[in-house]
């Protein structure tokens, strides 16, 4: 088998899960550039306010990946998972702590000068889509994977096609069936 990149991930990751301590060390600049590059993606979208940059979401994201006690990741596919599982939890908690009473809760913070628009973050948003994802995780566990790739991980088709080992013409037919099933659910 040829030494990919996808090969020492997956390495990496054994030679973590059998109690080298220095693996997780070699894991990190195998995956970084590909996590930054998907969560540079996933915060585009975010309004411009956001005070979590892609790389302290990178980093958190890591953090909880290598840190958790007993998780098996089986290889490059599944750690890409599970880094867009952390992501997305990230993004749900930043934006519930955003609506929380701590921080002033549904208040709108007014500007001494009124001619300057408060843009607040999308907390409601952000929170109805992680709720209809745990709905669309319990229906079909593939298409919630799908969503937290192409969403929250920032991939493209083809990427993500690659990491599920879809066809792209599968993915496609999926990709519009969530859309029409999310865009029905949050309308409610």
């Amino acid at each position: 088998m040829p030494d990919t990149a996808a090969n020492k991930v997956t390495q990496v990751l054994r030679a973590a899960q059998a109690g080298d301590t220095a693996a997780a060390a070699r894991l990190l600049p195998l995956v970084y550039a590909e996590l930054r590059q998907l969560a540079r993606a996933r915060m585009a979208g975010l309004p411009p306010n956001q005070t979590l940059q892609p790389t302290a979401l990178v980093h958190e994201a890591y953090l909880r990946l290598v840190g958790k006690a007993g998780l098996h990741l089986e290889g490059r596919r599944h750690f890409f998972f599970a880094a867009a599982r952390a992501m997305r939890d990230i993004l749900v908690e930043r934006a519930r702590a955003k609506a929380g009473m701590k921080r002033g809760g549904r208040q709108k913070r007014v500007e001494l000068d009124d001619s300057v628009a408060v843009v607040e973050p999308p907390s409601k948003e952000v929170l109805a889509l992680h709720e209809a994802l745990n709905d669309l995780e319990q229906e079909d566990p593939l298409k919630a994977q799908i969503v937290n790739l192409r969403y929250f991980a920032g991939m493209s088709m083809k990427e993500t096609a690659e990491v599920l080992g879809l066809s792209e013409r599968t993915l496609h037919r999926h990709w519009r069936f969530i859309k029409a099933w999310l865009k029905s659910r949050l309308e409610e």
